[in-house]
């Protein structure tokens, strides 16, 4: 059997498609046909290469990568083959993919800490990930159950459903009485307005620059949602939250995003840092501690919250991010609709 994937051959070139035969699994290692696999706006990163870090600097991060690398980190799927030592899994397991996968020996990796391992195997940036119909996985544990959900919802949480919880349990407790302000009406975005109410009373605003996405941000459950870039938006946010938002999501992270959400964060609140758009910010350091304000970064999320995220969508599957299904063919296709910010929810491809 062979695994056709697209991959990246070359940075900030189109993906290519690659066939090669699939490995007999080893040891603890778990082989997963890939039944959907998301787009994230973070494999365009991976297909570029970079990250933009502001003022003509740029975090390259393709050292050390071996290419072709296979794209692809939202990855859901039918276990079909197991190694000798693979425990846990059974040959036809229907499974969600954690992809934050670490060295797995250091402190970090053995205290369930994988996000802050500085020898990451993440699939699809470090490691073969979703953009092909088979994946190899290095452990039984990294596989999710999500009875309840489609494959195509399932996949989402691998990414977009785990950034948006873990982000939005970074913030403070907040009453009915406060607004929550997200940044950002993306699939990430979408899946927090999902999430929201089973983290936090308060009610949910979204700031986006298209109408399309506000529009798909006040049916997926905002209270509000504004133009960020309308000249007349500091009326709007005064009626909405006269002493500011107590808490602050973004999740799109370029410098007009962030200076947005710092502008409308209320004395006490805490901006929760998560989208990698790009560019700096410089910050008044006496605001800190003059408005006790807090801003904090937030990077994907746990297996243990992958596990979480599962398990409260299918309470409520109609409150999943909004998916757009295309065939793996269109990867480029799909990239390239993401850059261009024509996406609205998830593109998940499938083979």
């Amino acid at each position: 059997m062979q695994i056709q994937a697209e991959q990246i051959v070359a940075f900030g070139q189109k993906l290519e498609r690659r066939c090669y035969e699939i490995p007999t699994p080893k040891g603890t290692e778990v082989v997963v046909r890939i039944t959907a696999s998301g787009v994230c706006h973070s494999d365009v990163h991976v297909q570029d290469g970079y990250f933009d870090l502001g003022g003509g600097k740029k975090a390259n991060f393709g050292a050390g990568l071996t290419l072709p690398l296979t794209a692809g980190h939202e990855i859901a799927g039918e276990v079909i083959s197991l190694g000798p030592d693979a425990k846990g899994a059974s040959i036809g397991d229907r499974r969600i993919v954690y992809p934050w996968i670490g060295c797995g020996t250091c402190k970090r990796c053995t205290t369930d800490e994988e996000l802050l391992c500085g020898n990451k195997r993440s699939l699809g940036i470090r490691a073969d990930g979703g953009f092909a119909d088979h994946v190899i996985i290095p452990h039984p544990k990294y596989l999710v159950p999500y009875d309840g959900l489609t494959d195509t919802q399932a996949c989402t949480l691998a990414c977009s459903g785990i950034t948006a919880l873990s982000a939005l349990k970074k913030l403070p407790k907040m009453t009915s009485e406060d607004r929550l302000l997200i940044i950002g009406a993306g699939g990430v975005g979408l899946s927090a307005i999902g999430f929201a109410s089973s983290v936090t009373q308060a009610k949910v605003v979204v700031a986006d620059i298209t109408e399309e996405k506000r529009t798909a941000a006040i049916a997926a459950g905002a209270s509000d949602a504004v133009d960020s870039a309308d000249p007349n938006v500091k009326d709007r946010i005064k009626q909405l939250a006269p002493e500011g938002f107590f808490g602050v999501v973004d999740f799109v992270g370029s410098e007009a995003t962030m200076k947005f959400g710092v502008d409308n964060l209320g004395r006490g609140g805490t901006l929760v840092l998560v989208g990698l758009f790009g560019g700096t910010y410089p910050l008044a350091l006496p605001g800190f501690s003059g408005r006790m304000i807090t801003i904090r970064g937030s990077f994907v999320g746990t297996l243990a919250e992958l596990h979480e995220a599962a398990k409260l969508l299918a309470k409520k599957p109609k409150s999943g991010v909004p998916v757009t299904t295309r065939p793996m063919a269109e990867a480029n296709a799909a990239l390239d609709d993401l850059r261009a910010g024509r996406a609205v929810g998830r593109i998940v491809l499938v083979p």
